[in-house]
């Protein structure tokens, strides 16, 4: 294996490792720092997409470098990340609700709660009328 990295490669290199480490460092520190699951939703999906493309992007740099030639597995990667992670993301939400609408738990984000009480119309009219 070569030492002999160019200047201009490493500063790519290096420039797309510490955007995706950072974004990843967020993701993990918003995860921690929320209070309930809805708010903590986002941020992993925020390091699983944005913070693993930072890194696969370098690896892509890298590794092309090194074969000489175009090297496209991380793209592959990425495309999967891309395509994945809303999916997880909206499977866990859609579970979250289901389990919040089942328990009665008052964690729901004020659009969700309309999902949970489907006469709220007739709630409300029957308030106004009170």
């Amino acid at each position: 294996m070569s030492d002999d990295v160019p200047l201009w490669l490493a500063i790519i290199v290096v420039a797309f490792l510490v955007w995706g480490c950072g974004l990843t460092l967020i993701g993990c520190i918003g995860l921690a720092r929320f209070s309930n699951f809805y708010d903590r939703l986002h941020m992993p999906t925020l390091g699983t997409s944005w913070g693993a493309g930072g890194v696969l992007i370098a690896s892509m740099f890298y590794s092309s470098f090194h074969a000489g030639m175009p090297v496209f597995r991380e793209a592959l990667i990425s495309i999967f990340l891309v395509m994945t992670t809303p999916v997880t993301l909206m499977m866990l939400s859609r579970a979250a609700v289901h389990r919040d609408n089942t328990k009665g738990w008052n964690e729901l984000p004020v659009g969700l709660l309309s999902e949970r009480q489907p006469d709220a119309d007739n709630k409300e009219k029957a308030d106004e009328v009170s």
